[in-house]
């Protein structure tokens, strides 16, 4: 239980609507804490006159829920002026539930007035509206799941790709948090030898344990660094990469982007211009989100509008995390396209060469020093030509010509990224005080080992100021 490290009342009894807002089939109004079952008996009747709180756990019920305050004469389902909706009603006892409390979870038709009434009901008959995530939050100091695995869920629920939700999934089941305990538990260990040196301190540590303690926390630490040079693919595949589509006027921006989205996104029109404002979109390449952005063509302006829309351009070029350089083979080589190389030399790009299927007037290869990977994708998106080129060009420069093992353990959340960096620090430290001309001093070592053990203990959530679990949960949705 972890109640006491937190500024918390889990004593309440908490009820919120899980589902979103707006029409659907089902809506779900969710209640957890001590007198979940005792409130849903006053709101509800089952069809055979069983109460919620005579019910087994994991048991489904029909029945309705009634507001018994309803004047007479106010119309209601089937003209029963006290039924409010027809539910299906699911009991989870303590401490087999997401929460480790006693859990309702009220099934209602999906509309936004039945289930404001049936969540008003539940607070009007004693249950507290809950704050973001309070229902992880719960699991979490109840000790059912760690922090690492309460993010987890937030993370699966926000997933765009197979890929991200596969992360988080691994998460959920403990993946990094086993990786973590084991790291901190061999830390531990190390820190139990040192200080027993320390109490005995007549009793110098043996050459040969010593060699041993220092060898058992360099593995430790390549472990942890392996965890923080593999961050980027999980930052990938849960963020993305912005992609920019760049290039002057009338290039084939906004055909490409069409291409790539395999839908008519963005007006096409011979005339240059045609687009004079940013356009954002997301795809999914092969489990990794793209977002790419159509940007205005970038040359002189010729208007107030032309302006702001160049300038927002080469705002995006400077945040992109790769750039689709587009060229027009049918025109020459102008000062623009100078322009732009030189806008984006030092980023990370991809040069297109559009129009392939007309009358050429620019050697790509005769400017010297350009593409400064020696390859160009010649393109006709007018006749959707070598668009998959372009697609498995984008995936190679996501990954770094690296391929993913799918059993890998990533991190995904920049929490866990830097409280790793840190433990990564004072591990090192530890280990230096291994090497001092004087001696080993333990006394160092031991302190930076503790720093390290806590800053692996932040990530599972063991040692954690509330400040920071209050930023962790309000990333939540209130029914979660």
């Amino acid at each position: 239980m972890r109640k006491k490290a937190l500024l918390v009342n889990v004593d309440d009894t908490i009820a919120a609507v899980s589902t979103p807002v707006g029409e659907g089939g089902i809506g779900i109004v969710r209640l957890s804490g001590r007198k979940a079952l005792s409130i849903a008996d006053r709101i509800f009747v089952s069809k055979n006159g069983t109460k919620p709180s005579e019910c087994m756990t994991y048991t489904v019920h029909y029945g309705h829920i009634m507001d018994s305050r309803l004047p007479a004469g106010q119309a209601g389902f089937r003209g029963n002026d006290s039924i409010v909706d027809e539910v299906i009603l699911t009991v989870m006892r303590a401490p087999k539930s997401y929460t480790k409390e006693d859990v309702v979870e009220i099934n209602c038709h999906g509309g936004v007035v039945s289930l404001r009434r049936v969540l008003d009901l539940l607070l009007s008959a004693g249950a507290r509206l809950a704050g973001p995530g309070e229902f992880t939050k719960r699991a979490f100091i109840n000790g059912r799941i760690d922090l690492a695995q309460a993010e987890a869920v937030l993370d699966i629920i926000k997933s765009r790709t197979e890929g991200s939700l596969k992360v988080a999934l691994g998460h959920l089941e403990g993946e990094l948090s086993r990786k973590i305990t084991a790291l901190r538990d061999e830390l531990l260990d190390v820190l139990s030898e040192i200080e027993a040196g320390i109490d005995f301190s007549d009793e110098d540590i043996e050459p040969a344990s010593g060699k041993e303690l220092y060898r058992r926390l360099g593995s430790a630490l390549k472990e942890i660094k392996d965890l923080i040079d593999n961050s980027w693919q999980g930052m990938v595949l849960k963020e993305g990469i912005l992609s920019v589509i760049c290039g002057k006027p009338n290039v084939g921006k906004s055909s490409l982007m069409n291409a790539l989205l395999r839908r008519n996104r963005v007006i096409v029109t011979p005339s240059p211009g045609t687009t004079r404002d940013a356009i954002e979109e997301e795809i999914n390449l092969k489990g990794i989100p793209v977002r790419v952005v159509d940007t205005a063509g970038i040359s002189r302006p010729k208007g107030i509008a032309e302006k702001h829309g160049i300038k927002k351009s080469k705002s995006y070029i400077n945040k992109a995390d790769l750039i689709l350089f587009m060229l027009d083979l049918s025109r020459p080589w102008t000062k623009a396209d100078s322009d732009i190389l030189s806008a984006i030399k030092r980023k990370n790009f991809i040069t297109i060469a559009n129009k392939s299927d007309l009358k050429r007037k620019l050697n790509i290869h005769k400017i010297r020093g350009f593409p400064p990977d020696g390859e160009i994708i010649e393109a006709s998106l007018l006749r959707n030509k070598n668009v998959g080129h372009i697609e498995e060009k984008i995936l190679r420069k996501v990954w770094r010509g690296e391929i993913m093992h799918p059993e890998a353990t990533f991190i995904s959340n920049l929490r866990h990224k830097k409280d790793l960096e840190m433990a990564a620090k004072s591990l090192g430290r530890a280990r230096g005080a291994f090497k001092k001309r004087q001696g080993f001093t333990p006394e160092i070592a031991a302190s930076n080992l503790r720093e390290a053990v806590f800053f692996l203990g932040s990530i599972l959530g063991d040692a954690i100021e509330p400040d920071i679990l209050e930023r962790v949960f309000s990333k939540f949705c209130v029914g979660k």
